[in-house]
């Protein structure tokens, strides 16, 4: 509860994305990192052999149940993208992720122009596929 809302990311080893561990140096034991005290599925320094099935039963530790847990994953690249109304001549620059689709694009550029999504969305006089992101719609990054 501590963290709640924060990163926590860096409890993490990036490859296996396994909680990271250290040696104790009292018990010269590898243990998990806990930077605020222990956390659900992390069993306690002492744990005996049958912590896991006995004493708390879980199939998948939290930080693996991507289906439960993963609320989103950083992006590789922000991209900062002008949005133009043809019509009204109004623009908006907005910062995207590489990964975003042209509808989620639109879905937060709604907040901006309430009809966007009935308008057809082009660039450079071809029509875009709102299904993919804006490299698979040849859109460079220009940055």
């Amino acid at each position: 509860m501590l963290c709640a809302g924060t990163d926590i990311s860096h409890w993490f080893h990036p490859d296996t994305r396994d909680p990271r561990t250290y040696i104790d140096p009292k018990t010269g034991i590898e243990t998990t990192l806990c930077p605020t005290g222990r956390y659900l599925h992390v069993p306690p320094q002492n744990a005996q052999a049958n912590y896991e099935t006995e004493v708390v039963p879980f199939e998948i530790p939290w930080w693996r149940d991507t289906d439960k847990f993963m609320i989103g994953r950083l992006t590789k690249k922000v991209r900062k993208i002008n949005i133009m109304n043809t019509l009204t001549k109004d623009d908006e620059t907005i910062e995207v992720a590489s990964e975003e689709t042209m509808n989620e694009i639109l879905d937060r550029y709604m907040s901006y122009n309430r009809h966007a999504a009935s308008y057809t969305w082009k660039r450079l006089g071809k029509v875009l596929d709102m299904d993919l992101n804006l490299a698979d719609n040849g859109i460079i990054d220009e940055s």
